[in-house]
């Protein structure tokens, strides 16, 4: 049964834990703007992964203050920071230490994930979704080593553009997916299940699991 905790730091951050039994890996959600840990969207994707045997960690990244300043939206560095911030709370805490952790970006939090994956051995996998991996900066693309997942709506063109820029900056094990009849916020029938899919699927093979 996921639980809330508060996640310590400067300032500490509100998040929502679900553990299940003989979890394989952690992900770890970075939200874009506009969402956050108590999204039904977001805790309908976080539920499917349990059901796959996955740990999820639901964050939001800033306080009610903080998001209220719209610069702090965009600060990419500043995401980051707390999504590593998450990555060693995780080590440390009794129900996830030992779990390989990975990211479930979406929207600018998916700019952040690779931000934060760059140069961090620790991170399993990554997955972007509608996702704004541009954000993260040619330099740190070029040292995100782990295995990442683009997945975008066919609809988005715009996102489809930047994404294939992104894909090209990399040089980790990534793949680049279009969704057929998805818009930005996969809100189509159908396509946030086939995310969720893709996604699932994406973890458990980095994790040394067959989906």
């Amino acid at each position: 049964m996921p639980i809330a905790i508060s996640m310590p730091g400067f300032p500490p951050l509100a998040a929502i834990l679900g553990v299940p039994p003989r979890p394989h890996g952690l992900v770890i959600f970075a939200h874009g703007s506009g969402s956050g840990r108590l999204s039904p969207r977001n805790n309908h994707v976080a539920d499917r992964l349990r059901e796959a045997g996955l740990a999820t960690l639901l964050l939001d990244l800033l306080t009610g203050p903080e998001e209220a300043d719209r610069r702090n939206v965009f600060d990419i560095g500043l995401l980051a920071s707390r999504l590593r911030c998450a990555v060693d709370w995780a080590a440390g805490h009794t129900a996830t230490a030992g779990l390989p952790p990975c990211y479930f970006g979406a929207s600018t939090g998916g700019g952040a994930a690779l931000r934060a994956a760059a140069g961090d051995a620790r991170i399993a996998a990554v997955v972007s979704r509608g996702g704004r991996p541009d954000l993260a900066g040619v330099d740190a693309l070029a040292r995100v080593k782990a295995p990442t997942l683009l997945l975008v709506g066919a609809l988005d063109r715009a996102v489809i553009e930047l994404n294939e820029q992104a894909y090209e900056a990399m040089t980790c094990g990534r793949k680049l997916m279009i969704i057929p009849g998805a818009g930005h916020l996969f809100e189509e029938p159908g396509t946030l299940d086939q995310v969720v899919d893709l996604a699932r699927d994406w973890f458990l093979h980095h994790f040394g699991v067959r989906p």
